[in-house]
């Protein structure tokens, strides 16, 4: 029986060995929901995409996500801050899957209908039987084969640089500050490592925090994949921060009419050692002038335009008035990326199967 046991065990061994780290870029139309599955099947999900009548969808398409990478529950999930694309499906997810500790930056510092009412009438409830960590600038994610670090959260970021990193930046010096709303700066921000392999989600954090982050200095050092980008929007993806990073593939969560804006896109398409940037839908603020080919874009929409127009499409001015942003309710795709201990990772496209290998980089 024992000759017999061996041989099973050491196929487990070794299966064991090449599994790697797989993040999940969850389409929730402009929102966010990065779900990541370590190699032991331990979870962390970065927010729960769109509130109000888009809660159901957006936790619809999460839970597809999590049934895909096998799971039965989430052990740890980050909110980034209280903006309603980011916290929005929490309440419908967490009633479909259990969650272990729910993780954020404190109270809201933006006052607003939606986000108080949530925190103070139906975010209790749901941590009321878990854990519930205020996360602080510095702190440690507790997950095996990983290391998750918090690098910024409730305004504050790291003073002191990760291993590596340190090194004077060359893009502080043409800085330009730039505006932003009070939860932004909030944003629970985190660079995960496994093996050689590095990453960083940084939530919506605002140009303003990335100079606090990176200059003199840069305390993050290089990633191999930049993921979020707070949708594509100019409020933050500065040079300081996007350049520094010197990512070989970025993701960004971007939506049909939010991000992707052609000042984004020109720096990071400039961005120094950049091999691709994949996005979670097509984008009338890039048109095709800015735009990358079709292959890398997950989602569409449900009401196809006859050809993409070249030039870029104005955003429309916020308020009441503002046009309906063009949305797609059918079957939505994710981008997934999964990554070797070594440093080398894969990024496939759902919505056609197009694969793209990374081999180790630096």
């Amino acid at each position: 029986m024992l000759r017999a046991f061996l041989p099973i065990l050491f196929l487990g061994v070794c299966l064991g060995q090449t599994r790697g780290l797989d993040v999940y870029v969850i389409d929730v139309e402009g929102g966010n929901a990065t779900l990541f599955v370590t190699p032991s099947r331990e979870s962390l999900l970065i927010d729960t995409g769109n509130a109000g009548s888009a809660a159901v969808r957006d936790a619809g398409r999460i839970m597809d996500a999590i049934k895909d990478a096998g799971l039965q529950k989430i052990d740890h999930l980050i909110i980034t801050h209280w903006h309603g694309d980011h916290f929005g499906g929490l309440a419908e997810l967490a009633s479909k899957i259990p969650i272990a500790e729910f993780i954020d930056h404190g109270p809201n510092v933006q006052p607003g209908e939606a986000a108080d009412t949530f925190l103070q009438k139906t975010y209790p409830p749901l941590y009321a039987k878990a854990k519930h960590t205020v996360a602080k600038a510095g702190d440690k994610i507790p997950m095996a084969g990983v290391d998750v670090r918090v690098v910024s959260s409730a305004g504050q970021t790291i003073k002191t640089p990760l291993p590596g990193a340190g090194q004077p930046n060359p893009y502080c010096a043409a800085f330009r500050a730039g505006d932003n709303n009070a939860e932004d700066p909030q944003s629970v921000g985190v660079h995960i490592t496994f093996g050689r392999f590095r990453t960083v989600h940084l939530g919506d954090l605002t140009k303003n925090k990335e100079f606090e982050l990176m200059c003199p200095n840069n305390r993050l050092g290089t990633v191999d994949v930049l993921l979020g980008l707070h949708h594509g929007q100019a409020s933050s993806n500065s040079e300081v921060m996007v350049h520094a990073l010197h990512p070989r593939v970025a993701i960004m969560n971007n939506g049909t009419r939010k991000g992707g804006e052609p000042d984004v896109m020109k720096t990071v398409h400039s961005s120094p050692g950049l091999e691709d940037l994949w996005q979670l839908h097509f984008s009338t603020l890039s048109g095709q002038e800015y735009t990358v080919p079709g292959m890398f874009i997950a989602n569409t929409i449900d009401d196809q335009q006859p050809a993409m127009p070249i030039a870029p499409t104005p955003a429309p001015q916020p308020g009441p008035g503002a046009p309906p942003a063009p949305v797609h309710n059918g079957t939505a795709y994710w981008i997934k990326l999964s990554a070797q201990q070594d440093g080398s990772f894969t990024v496939t496209n759902a919505r056609n199967g197009f694969s793209k290998a990374y081999k180790t980089g630096r």
